[in-house]
């Protein structure tokens, strides 16, 4: 068990530095803030939940990635935050920034496998992008007609759209967010620091 990223880096940077094969599963970019660097060589997949794209920076440096051959997915499946180096050792994130540091073939082929299986249902970043783009113009107003608890109505009126189309950006930025409700979403949303 280790705690905190710097603890996390200083312990683990070594299995990163000859890799051929690395897997990351993230909420945001910040998550393995430490191991932003992987190595050039081998297979490298990141796996992010929508909410990245809500904020320009994080977007940035997914699409930064993408570019540089990682392949970058988005999710909106429930995944612990994990890395896979190599097919035998696990890292996985737990709460107050703990991480703990698996070799045991058994444990770390369960997680590659949740993972592979989260990885075959989600999106290319590019294609979530030219699909949801539009959704990630209009989030900050909408985030902020949320926040001020505006009616639907209201919301629909202020932002020139039909109380309909406020309702489904409504919906697909909740499942951006991983929230169930409106409640939850504004929560998300400020610990994304979005609002």
């Amino acid at each position: 068990m280790l705690r905190g990223h710097r603890e996390l880096y200083e312990r683990t940077w070594h299995l990163f530095d000859k890799a051929r094969e690395v897997t990351f599963a993230a909420s945001d970019v910040r998550t393995w803030a430490s191991h932003n660097q992987p190595p050039t060589q081998g297979k490298i997949r990141k796996l992010y939940r929508p909410g990245v794209l809500l904020d320009p920076t994080s977007a940035q440096h997914a699409r930064h990635v993408a570019a540089a051959g990682v392949q970058v997915r988005i999710t909106t499946s429930d995944l612990n935050e994990t890395i896979i180096v190599d097919r035998r050792v696990a890292i996985l994130a737990g709460s107050d920034r703990t991480f703990t540091v698996v070799w045991i073939p058994g444990v770390v082929q369960g997680a590659l496998t949740l993972f592979n299986t989260v990885w075959s249902q989600s999106t290319d970043l590019a294609e979530y992008e030219r699909v949801y783009g539009e959704l990630w113009v209009v989030a900050p107003r909408i985030l902020e007609l949320l926040a001020s608890g505006a009616s639907d109505m209201g919301a629909a009126r202020a932002m020139g759209i039909s109380l309909r189309t406020y309702r489904r950006r409504v919906d697909e930025l909740m499942a951006t967010l991983g929230a169930s409700s409106r409640f939850q979403a504004g929560a998300r949303a400020r610990e994304l620091g979005l609002l």
